[in-house]
């Protein structure tokens, strides 16, 4: 395939999820064989339906999507389906070609040498890897395909430092079409040239060249350019109307003027510019904390995934009020593992004080509730059952009033993110166990969540592999779980 090809073109496509849910309007570009762009939207403006309107999963409503002959998609997805967590890892590889391929364990082996993973037995089950792990497997399920255009949806969500930086050489070396959605500005500018911005509230995607810093600068010019001439006509506007009131009230021929003047006015009135409005960030929040006296949790054991097995560790540490926690270690150590046993209360594990309140934030979202609705999953850990209560809590973790009633599986991943915030900061919990808080969020975001989870007065046990967002947060202890392997 040439270099200089065009290997995607859309052309004045629409596209609506749901009833009256417009995510694309007329929208129009085209991408070159060879091209590394990164996807940036606000989160629920419809990336990951850009994503399956490109694969062929979802049909537009308008317009044309084309693709170079003989070119082939492949997406690795931000998560692996619920119903796929039970597939052998050959089970996994295998859904991926319309045909029995009979070299499939050496594919598998080659695909994983390119993610840095080391081979695991072909019988082991998706659900008994980390979610570093899994991301892993994500990325190779794509690559297998050998596609013309690889597609990446949050690639760097539950990576590891070492699993970021792989990633990253791999994609500056590769040579075929790259989409990718993130919010990771740094690991986005390392290898990608360009920009596709889809705008929530215009429904239209914009191409820019530059990297992410380059097009946030260029977007935000353009507004207070728009706002300026909009401050501009508005004094012009004010003129007219105020001249078309004088000559009105002075009667006879000049109210012929003044009509004249208030034609003037609409005309300006419909010559303002249409100022995007920016990616709102989240208000700066408290979550609520009931006082406790005494120890919260004593932490015995963990689990330790080596080299050679698992080991289980003593720890013997007891965590009170206003105590931060951080568990460290690599992808597959088993970090997530020792959060949901202490979240299940496995006493061999821990000990959580009786009639302590525990939140936990879950890296996969699955301590939601999919089939319930936004309204629902709030209403439900809120001491006072308030609708009015409810949306105002959505709203302030930017969700919109028309979610509410929505399922939780119709959220993006983003949404999710948010939603499960919204939930803890209800339920006021007196040990916060959180895991990978920072996936799927939007980066403008971040600071505002780690100010609040430095400030959070009660037991906090935290794993993130984020060290920017880490190092805000007021951390006491530290169990690194690679030093007790």
């Amino acid at each position: 395939m040439a270099k200089d090809n065009v290997v995607l073109r859309f052309d004045k496509v629409s596209y609506e999820y749901g009833h009256k849910k417009p995510i694309l309007d007329e929208v129009s570009f085209s991408l070159r064989t060879g091209s590394k762009v990164t996807l940036m939207g606000q989160n629920g403006a419809g990336k990951s339906s850009l994503f399956k309107l490109i694969t062929g999963e979802s049909q537009p409503q308008s317009g044309r999507i084309s693709l170079d002959r003989d070119a082939t998609v492949a997406l690795g997805r931000q998560t692996i389906p619920r119903d796929q967590l039970d597939y052998t890892v050959e089970e996994f590889f295998a859904q991926f070609f319309t045909e029995k391929k009979w070299d499939l364990p050496k594919l598998i082996n080659d695909v994983l040498d390119a993610v840095n993973l080391p081979v695991p037995p072909l019988d082991k089950k998706i659900g008994h890897f980390s979610g570093g792990q899994q991301a892993r497997l994500l990325l190779a399920s794509a690559l297998i395909q050998n596609p013309d255009i690889l597609l990446l949806d949050e690639p760097t969500n539950n990576l590891d430092y070492n699993g970021i930086v792989h990633l990253t050489q791999f994609l500056i070396e590769y040579k075929k079409t790259c989409i990718v959605i993130s919010h990771d500005a740094e690991f986005l500018n390392s290898f990608t040239q360009g920009v596709l911005y889809l705008d929530i509230f215009t429904h239209k995607l914009e191409q820019y060249t530059g990297d992410y810093y380059d097009v946030v600068e260029e977007i935000s010019k353009r507004i207070a350019k728009a706002q300026s001439e909009n401050v501009r006509l508005e004094r012009t506007i004010q003129e007219k109307k105020d001249q078309a009131n004088v000559f009105a009230n002075k009667g006879g021929k000049l109210r012929a003027v003044a009509k004249r003047m208030r034609t003037l006015a609409e005309e300006l009135e419909e010559n303002k510019v249409d100022v995007r409005q920016e990616d709102k960030t989240l208000s700066s929040f408290e979550i609520p904390c009931e006082d406790f006296v005494g120890p919260i949790v004593e932490i015995k054991t963990v689990k330790v995934l080596g080299e050679f097995g698992p080991n289980v560790k003593k720890v013997n540490m007891v965590l009170k009020r206003n105590m931060h926690l951080l568990v460290s270690g690599p992808n597959g150590i088993g970090k997530s593992t020792f959060l949901e046993s202490l979240a299940n209360g496995e006493e061999e594990r821990a000990l959580i004080t009786p009639g302590v309140k525990v939140g936990y934030y879950r890296q996969d979202f699955s301590t939601l509730d999919f089939n319930k609705t936004v309204a629902e999953t709030l209403m439900e850990v809120m001491k006072e059952k308030n609708i009015e209560l409810a949306y105002r809590t959505a709203a302030k973790f930017l969700l919109p009033g028309e979610l509410l009633q929505n399922k939780v599986e119709s959220l993006s991943e983003g949404q999710k993110g948010l939603l499960m915030f919204a939930k803890l900061y209800s339920e006021e919990p007196q040990l916060l166990i959180l895991d990978e808080p920072t996936n799927h969020i939007n980066f403008r975001h971040l600071p505002v969540i780690a100010e609040a989870l430095d400030a959070y007065k009660g037991a906090m046990i935290l794993v993130s592999h984020v060290p920017d967002f880490v190092s805000q947060i007021r951390i006491d202890e530290v169990l690194d779980l690679e030093s007790l392997s």
